[in-house]
Parts: C-alpha cells; structure tokens; sequence
C-alpha cells in the first residue's frame, strides 16, 4: 500500500487513529499491536476509483492499550474527547490530534487461530474473565434485559473467548454462576443500550474486501465479552456521548476487527494490509457522507 512522507499540515487529511494491544498472557507482543505499529504516523495516499474526485489522503496514528479495564476506562473516553486527550506517556511523541476529533478510530484485537473477523456491536455488559492484571471489570447495574438471560448465556461466549485465547481467568463464585455480580459498564454509561452497533455498514464493507482478493475474513456479532468487546462498547458508547445531535457533522467512526495469532493462518503482513484496506474503505464513505453534506449545506444558503 503506497505511503508518502507525513507532512506538518493537511487539513484535507483524514485523521485516523488505530489501536492495538498491548502484552498479555503468553504474548510478549501483542499481534495486534505487531500489525498496527508499523502505520504510526504515516500517511495513505490512496488511488482515485472511477470517475469520482480524487480521495482526501488519510493520516494514520497507532496506540497501544494494555489489557486491562481500568486501562481502556481511562483512556478511550478521552480519545473521544474534541480536542481529543491521549495518555500522558505518548503526548511528547505523538502526532498532534486534530482539534475537532478523529474521523475514524479503529481497535485491533488478538482471537484465536482463523480469519479476520469484523464485529458488529460491542456489549455493556457480562464481563467475567480477568485482564492481564488479573482484575474483573467493574460492578455494573444489572437492566431487566440482564435478569432474564439465562446464566448459561454469558459461560457460552466466555468458553468460546477462552478457548480462541487460552484463557483460564474466570470470576467463579462456587458452583452457582448465577450467583456472580453482573460486571461490565455501570457508572455514567447507565443510559446507553445492552448492545451498541457500529455505524459502518460491516456487511457491505466484507462483501467489498472478499471481492477486492481478502478472502479470510467475516463479520461477528459476538465480540467475546473480554477486552476487545470492552474496548469496542466502550468507543461506540463515547463516540455517541460527543456527538452533537444540532449539527450535520458525521459521528467519529468506530470498528473493531479481531485478528488471528500470526501466521494463523494469516501473518502480520496480511493483517496490515487488510487494516489499510479497511482504513481506505470507511474513509472513502466518510468522504461520500461529507460531499453530500456540503452540498446540502450549499442548497440551504449556509
């Protein structure tokens, strides 16, 4: 995928951020992080596709979030932020954010061995196994919703996480699993739903890339009930907080792919590609929405 060197200012750019993982259980790298690190601070210069305008460049920035609760509580809400705020350990050597938010974050995550899966929508709640701190998420309020799934229905995704991931860090309490406190999102995320979907048509978007020649991929609606579905339900829910329902502006986009370990089958260089592609993909939408917007805008006089 062609790069050209980033530039001090381009206010045409599509401003992305991408998150990858950090170090957890026998991953002294994360594979995530492995396939993002490489696109810090670079700047996709994509090719014009049919008789439309030329495509804005996009400019890429890569941050890497520890696998833990308190990790992404306390920096994705700030990502969201306009100005957005990024941790403390990366401000002296990051490309400034854009003052008006990021057009598009994008979190990447370690599954286990496959393909590339695209998930649709993240969960508030039903998080019992350990990070890599060895600490459960939150306490959460339960809704009626949660009361009446059966208990059985959480064990069935955690087993399904555990066994992509090897994963033996669950919350147990005796015998009774029904027993458990229900853990997850509480706190000033009580008026968001169970399930928060993506605004990108993930659908469409898999459709285009396995006829682009990226077969090894799929979409999923079940994004694990583990960090990667956390940190998913977390930027939809504060990508929703910060936007202005008085204004035509498009929301921050928010997606969420899950990769397999590498060279399961796909290696590291594979699953860049994919990303880049991805990027290029929503990009290109957002492009499309913001024409469409200016030339609304022109009609009303503004």
């Amino acid at each position: 995928m062609p790069t050209i060197p980033r530039q001090p200012s381009e206010d045409a750019r599509f401003r992305v951020l991408v998150t990858g993982f950090g170090p957890f259980h026998h991953y002294e790298v994360n594979p995530s992080w492995l396939a993002v690190r490489g696109l810090h601070d670079t700047t996709l210069d994509p090719a014009p596709v049919g008789p439309q305008g030329r495509p804005r460049p996009i400019h890429i920035s890569a941050l890497e979030i520890p696998v833990s609760y308190e990790a992404v509580l306390a920096v994705v809400p700030g990502l969201h932020a306009r100005p957005p705020i990024l941790p403390q350990a990366v401000r002296n050597n990051f490309p400034p954010p854009p003052p008006s938010g990021y057009d598009f974050i994008f979190h990447i995550g370690v599954a286990g061995r496959g393909p590339l899966r695209m998930e649709r929508q993240g969960h508030k709640l039903g998080y019992h196994m350990k990070d890599a701190d060895g600490k459960l998420a939150p306490h959460a309020r339960s809704t009626p919703k949660d009361f009446s799934r059966r208990p059985d229905d959480h064990l069935a995704a955690e087993n399904i996480e555990r066994e992509r991931l090897g994963l033996e860090m669950v919350e147990h309490v005796g015998s009774d699993t029904s027993a458990r406190s229900t853990r997850g999102f509480g706190v000033q995320y009580e008026s968001f739903s169970d399930e928060l979907p993506t605004e990108i048509d993930v659908t469409r978007l898999v459709q285009d890339l396995k006829q682009s020649g990226i077969e090894q991929i799929y979409t999923s609606m079940d994004a694990g009930h583990y960090l990667c579905d956390f940190i998913y339900f977390c930027s939809l829910a504060e990508a929703k907080r910060t936007a202005n329902p008085y204004e035509r502006r498009r929301n921050s986009q928010v997606l969420f792919l899950h990769c397999p370990p590498v060279n399961q089958p796909l290696s590291t260089e594979e699953v860049t590609e994919a990303i880049q592609r991805i990027i290029i993909w929503v990009c290109k939408e957002m492009q499309m929405q913001d024409e469409e917007n200016e030339s609304a805008d022109s009609l009303e006089g503004k």
